[in-house]
């Protein structure tokens, strides 16, 4: 083949090649997009945890909010560890759970449902 035919295949095989990688180039163009907003996103919601647990560890974060956690957290492992050393059998042990729990409900239902005494009109009568 001679330097000048080889020349022009060389040149066709390029120009089909790009015209074939054309619509690729399109559709990476738009994926490319998509990705950089997907990694936008990642970064923004890691850059908003990790402040939160920086002002976490700083003591900067909401008080109500941490004491409320760790009381319920204190809670959790209280009864986790009261269940495991508990002599009773499970079966004991949930209904004296539940009974308290009734009971306990039953106080506040009564705190709160206590009707005050209507008011005569007259002062100290």
């Amino acid at each position: 083949m001679n330097p000048r035919s080889r020349n022009t295949l060389w040149n066709v095989l390029l120009g089909a090649g790009l015209y074939m990688l054309d619509p690729i180039r399109d559709r990476m163009a738009s994926r490319m997009d998509d990705l950089s907003d997907r990694a936008r996103d990642t970064y923004d919601t890691a850059s908003e945890r990790l402040g939160r647990a920086s002002d976490a560890i700083r003591g900067n974060d909401s008080p109500m909010m941490s004491k409320a956690g760790a009381m319920l957290l204190g809670i959790g492992i209280g009864v986790g560890i009261g269940l495991l050393v508990a002599p009773a059998s499970g079966e004991e042990t949930r209904s004296n759970l539940s009974d308290k729990a009734q009971e306990f409900g039953d106080k506040v239902r009564t705190r709160f449902n206590r009707e005050k005494d209507p008011a005569t009109g007259t002062y100290g009568v």
